[in-house]
């Protein structure tokens, strides 16, 4: 992250954390088990669940003064520190929600009144990649297709050797989405794909949509805060959106919706109608209900622990990288199998060939080996399974998509080595596993 990202109000210099301590903030974690996919629902420090409990307990003890006096100001608090991270203009540009499906559902709704009004036109096209998240996928489906729109699914290469192969792909989809003198009223790019997880060069594919002249640009970002770095006037999206607590240590339910100042702001509402409503989308986000709201008032907290880490967030982005990245290394050599990107397009996760001799024909026998190395050997990771091309020869068609965050030790992974390894050498295939 730019240098803009580096203040968080901080007076003191914060002592270094030590081994013991990390470990302590993540003795809750189950210690049988190797956790490879931190991806699906982050983490949560001690001290900061420690903080959420606080927050609780100060709306218990007497909730009309926390309601009339703290909440509001609080939530401020916590949109100014995303403001800084993110590099956006105005807080008034930053709202926080409950988690990214809602985001996602908040802009989508935004759209399907432009069909239903008139604004648009039956046949007016979205554009998504086909590797979106299912649930934003099914969101789309929702409130574009019924509403009369038409979506179109950029295809992603997997195995991926450069950006340029993306790029390519979606330069293509954008021909096609204007075909007909269709007009492209949304395009919704992942920043860090899930499954399988690869950066997207969201910069490039913005420009290239304000080049076609696409309407609005939607960026996922559901895996990247404090996982690469994010400036929003320099990816230059309309909205973005990402999870507070998959890899920056809050609880959930927590996450961000960007919505870069424009006229169209004002037309933004959330999904909950409350008493805020018409009074701009992050208060009416910062009041949906009676609902525990202490995920999103920890921020403050958790940029104190993250103060803790040489280079702050900066470096514990730097550090899982590239301990990740050794790590995927050092599996893929040991199974003789590939990555399924080179090491600039992934972040603090990365896909790793499984032996092609394990038989992953489906992505119900991926289900199953994911359930088999929990259940048998302690390792919690996610699978993924990759159509094989027509013609190929003993094709990787397994990945397994590990992650590295502060609390992984090396041990983790040559567990995950050494179970595969032992499967391989059992002759087990994923036939022979139960459904």
């Amino acid at each position: 992250m730019a240098s803009h990202h580096s203040t968080h109000g901080t007076t003191h210099k914060p002592e270094p954390i030590t081994l013991s301590e990390l470990r302590s903030e993540f003795s809750h974690h189950d210690p049988t088990i190797a956790r490879l996919n931190n991806g699906s629902f982050g983490c949560c420090p001690s001290s900061i669940i420690s903080a959420q409990q606080r927050h609780q307990l100060l709306f218990l003890r007497q909730p009309d003064y926390f309601y009339h006096n703290t909440l509001k100001p609080s939530i401020l608090k916590s949109r100014r520190v995303i403001q800084a991270l993110i590099n956006a203009d105005h807080v008034d540009e930053v709202s926080i929600v409950d988690n990214v499906t809602t985001a996602a559902a908040i802009v989508l709704q935004n759209y399907t009144w432009s069909f239903f009004s008139s604004s648009f036109q039956p046949g007016d096209a979205a554009i998504i990649l086909h590797h979106s998240y299912s649930a934003v996928k099914k969101a789309v489906e929702v409130y574009i297709s019924r509403a009369g729109g038409h979506v179109i699914e950029v295809p992603i290469p997997f195995p991926v050797k450069s950006d340029d192969e993306i790029i390519l792909e979606f330069q293509n989809a954008l021909k096609m989405a204007k075909l007909n003198g269709r007009k492209i009223r949304l395009a919704l790019i992942d920043h860090i794909t899930s499954m399988p997880s690869v950066i997207i060069p969201v910069k490039e594919l913005v420009k290239m949509c304000r080049d076609e002249g696409v309407d609005r640009i939607f960026v996922d970002g559901a895996q990247a805060i404090g996982h690469v770095e994010i400036d929003v006037k320099d990816i230059g999206a309309d909205f973005y959106t990402s999870n507070l607590s998959k890899w920056l240590f809050c609880p959930p339910s927590a996450a961000f919706l960007y919505c870069k100042m424009s006229d169209e702001l004002s037309n933004m509402h959330h999904l909950v109608i409350s008493n805020e409503y018409g009074n701009g989308l992050a208060m009416e986000s910062g009041w949906v209900g009676t609902r525990d709201y202490s995920a999103q008032l920890v921020l403050p907290e958790v940029m104190e622990f993250v103060s803790r880490f040489e280079g702050g967030i900066e470096g514990i982005m730097s550090s899982n990288h590239e301990k990740v990245t050794e790590m995927a290394d050092m599996l893929s050599e040991a199974w003789g199998t590939e990555l399924g990107a080179p090491s600039e397009m992934c972040s603090s996760m990365v896909m790793v060939g499984m032996p092609a001799c394990l038989g992953i024909k489906s992505n119900e026998d991926a289900l199953k080996l994911r359930t088999h190395l929990r259940e048998c050997f302690g390792v919690e990771v996610r699978m993924y399974y990759r159509t094989p091309i027509e013609g190929e020869i003993d094709p990787v068609t397994g990945y397994a998509r590990i992650s590295h965050h502060v609390y992984n030790t090396v041990e983790d992974y040559h567990r995950f080595r050494d179970a595969v390894n032992k499967l391989v050498k059992d002759g087990l295939t994923c036939s022979l596993l139960p459904n």
